[in-house]
């Protein structure tokens, strides 16, 4: 049997907890997971749980997750949290037994996180990202929003680093932040307003001046083994509410998941973004672990966490990738659950 260690990360590790087990039928995985909050939920679907101490970073955490892995006789090491220092680390961790599942290497891990760097040395021409320019003070933001803002209808911003799209808005010129405010418009921001926030601080941290694109948004989930992509699954994403996510294997997206994968030596379970523009479909960008969407991926098919894991265990010769169901709507419920 196979000890696993999930350390904290992303609530969607509980779903892929669970997929893991509901394919695993030989019981050949042992399943630990951690986190600081000693309620979360993902407690719930693993074989065994752990509380993390609160606050460790950098080589403090590095050397207590070293102790866990000595302690709790972990065999495979799937990181989430400090995910960058955990694979520059992955020799120590070999040497003591255990093998790190990382999705690519320190620096590349550094590098997708900074999406001005990640952005500007792209080379994918059928889904190139967004026409952007990158800001961090007042006077790089009126030369950039004089270029930009003639060439598209509408622009937005959003941090070099940043998760779940926190800081994300598209810029409004005509409603105030008031109407705004009462019309619920979330993600959106009045743009003499944004102007004048960024002019009162003498400089900022780089931010993404870019055109918006107003189509519809893709989510890939993807499985790769050492820059070869093994299997991935798209979603397009629906405009209203209510209306699931659709399945859809657009040949673009799959080329350019393939590519993305390859040049970025990825590896295990990723998550590549798109949204369509006036120009067609554009790169948004990738995130090197698992989407909060993986369990309406794998309905379509594939076990995603399942076959990320086995095949970092074993290799990928023996492992059957089932079809992907094209065309299949699909969503999340919620569940009420007893926490621990």
């Amino acid at each position: 049997m196979q000890r696993v260690w999930f350390n904290k990360t992303f609530s969607s590790v509980g779903t892929a907890i669970q997929l893991i087990r509901e394919a695993d039928g030989d019981a050949r995985y042992h399943l630990i997971c951690s986190n600081s909050n000693a309620h979360a939920a993902a407690f719930l679907a693993a074989h065994e749980s752990a509380v993390e101490p609160a606050g460790l970073l950098g080589a403090d955490y590095i050397d207590w997750c070293l102790a866990f892995c000595r302690e709790r006789r972990v065999d495979i090491f799937w990181p989430g949290k400090e995910a960058g220092p955990i694979a520059a680390a992955g020799a120590r961790f070999a040497a003591q037994g255990t093998r790190v599942l990382s999705v690519a290497s320190a620096e590349t891990l550094a590098l997708l996180h900074d999406k001005a760097r990640f952005c500007a040395g792209l080379d994918l021409p059928l889904t190139p990202p967004a026409q952007f320019r990158v800001v961090a003070d007042i006077a790089a933001y009126d030369a950039a929003y004089a270029e930009l803002r003639p060439l598209h209808r509408q622009l937005c911003i959003k941090p070099s680093e940043s998760v779940y799209g926190l800081g994300f808005a598209v810029l409004d010129e005509e409603r105030s932040a008031a109407q705004l405010l009462l019309a619920g418009a979330a993600y959106q921001i009045n743009a003499q307003d944004l102007r004048s926030g960024l002019a009162r601080m003498a400089t900022f941290k780089p931010l993404l001046l870019m055109e918006y694109l107003d189509g519809h948004e893709y989510s890939a989930d993807c499985v790769a083994d050492q820059g070869a992509l093994i299997c991935a699954v798209p979603r397009k994403k629906p405009r209203t509410a209510g209306h699931g996510q659709l399945i859809e294997l657009r040949a673009e997206i799959l080329q350019a998941c393939a590519k993305l994968a390859r040049d970025y030596r990825l590896n295990g379970v990723f998550n590549v973004q798109f949204r369509e523009g006036q120009n067609g479909l554009a790169l948004l960008e990738i995130n090197p672990r698992m989407s909060g969407g993986i369990g309406m991926a794998c309905a379509a098919g594939p076990n995603l966490p399942y076959l990320a894991l086995a095949g970092f265990e074993r290799g990928y010769a023996g492992l059957a990738v089932a079809p992907v169901r094209d065309g299949l709507r699909v969503a999340e419920t919620a569940v009420t659950v007893e926490l621990p």
